[in-house]
């Protein structure tokens, strides 16, 4: 579900953060439109923007875990995390982690890859959300899903600023909910 196709239509601050990623085209390789979200975290409003969207979704919903998946979901997740009363858990890479670890592994479009969270970090019955930057193909939430719900907490949703109208991967959610602020743009218009 898109922000603004639930309560946000024309809000300012949705444009606003479309407008703060940068379109870097052929990267990391020929064909790939990627999302710079760094140029959003540049722009000190659009920042505001996206986290408040996000706190204002969250803040009545009784989450207890934030959780960030590897490395952007780190951008976000923290400050989600404060401005509700929750923790925040990151997802990270393999071999990130101190000490005992859960891992799980997950498809990519070319391979595998897999999410790692330190045992203990959530508890059965937590009430938890998934933050991260982009949502393509859902593989990477699905993971992120999976790991939390081995140890018995409840995944309320996923959050991501960026994702297609057409997520493939919504299937591959289980079902859980995803909400997104805004589309992938096509063009630089910085």
């Amino acid at each position: 579900m898109f922000a603004a196709e639930n309560g946000l239509k024309g809000d300012p601050r949705l444009q606003a953060i479309s407008n703060a990623i940068r379109v870097v085209p052929h990267f990391p390789k020929q064909g790939i439109m990627f999302q710079d979200i760094t140029t959003l975290l540049l722009d000190h409003k659009a920042f505001k923007h996206t986290v408040d969207i996000f706190v204002e979704r969250y803040k009545d919903m009784d989450i207890s875990v934030v959780a960030g998946v590897e490395a952007r979901g780190f951008m976000f997740g923290p400050s989600i995390a404060l401005a509700i009363g929750a923790k925040f858990v990151p997802l990270r890479k393999p071999k990130k982690l101190p000490g005992e670890v859960i891992a799980e592994a997950y498809e990519l479009e070319y391979g595998r890859d897999c999410l790692e969270m330190h045992v203990g970090a959530v508890e059965a019955g937590e009430r938890a959300i998934v933050i991260d930057d982009l949502v393509a193909t859902g593989g990477t939430l699905s993971a992120a899903i999976r790991l939390l719900e081995r140890f018995g907490a409840q995944v309320v949703e996923c959050g991501c600023v960026i994702g297609l109208r057409e997520v493939k991967g919504q299937l591959r959610l289980n079902g859980k909910p995803l909400y997104i602020l805004v589309e992938p743009r096509e063009i630089d218009g910085c």
